[in-house]
């Protein structure tokens, strides 16, 4: 932040000696970090506050995209109980089984062909 080099730091330094004494500059180096303290705790708190400000509108603005996202694909593939609900005769259709359905089921609970076997020849020899 502040780019102080070392030589401008040791002029400071004896320049504050000179200026506040020996006697004294242990109280006022305290009261310059004490000062120096509350200014970054301060600076801390305004940096947090503006960071969260700035995640909530990450947070808000990502909402919105995902709302929009969400909007389109409902559009695009509605839920079955939002489609309007079938006409009769279409609804009664689907309850009554098919001519189809029948074979089908009957077809299932009869006895399950049996493929043919097909017949090994025998082997030259003694079994390993």
């Amino acid at each position: 932040m502040f780019d102080v080099a070392p030589t401008e730091l040791l002029l400071v330094i004896v320049v504050a000696l000179v200026v506040i004494g020996p006697k004294d500059l242990p109280k006022a180096m305290r009261f310059v970090g004490k000062w120096m303290g509350k200014a970054r705790g301060m600076a801390r708190h305004f940096r947090s506050g503006l960071d969260t400000m700035m995640r909530e509108a990450e947070l808000e603005e990502l909402e919105k995209q995902w709302r929009e996202q969400n909007d389109a694909i409902m559009r695009e593939f509605p839920r079955i109980d939002d489609v309007s609900a079938p006409a009769p005769k279409a609804a009664a259709a689907l309850d009554a089984p098919s001519e189809q359905d029948a074979d089908e089921a009957a077809a299932a609970t009869a006895q399950p062909e049996t493929p043919e076997t097909h017949a090994v020849p025998p082997r030259d020899g003694p079994l390993p």
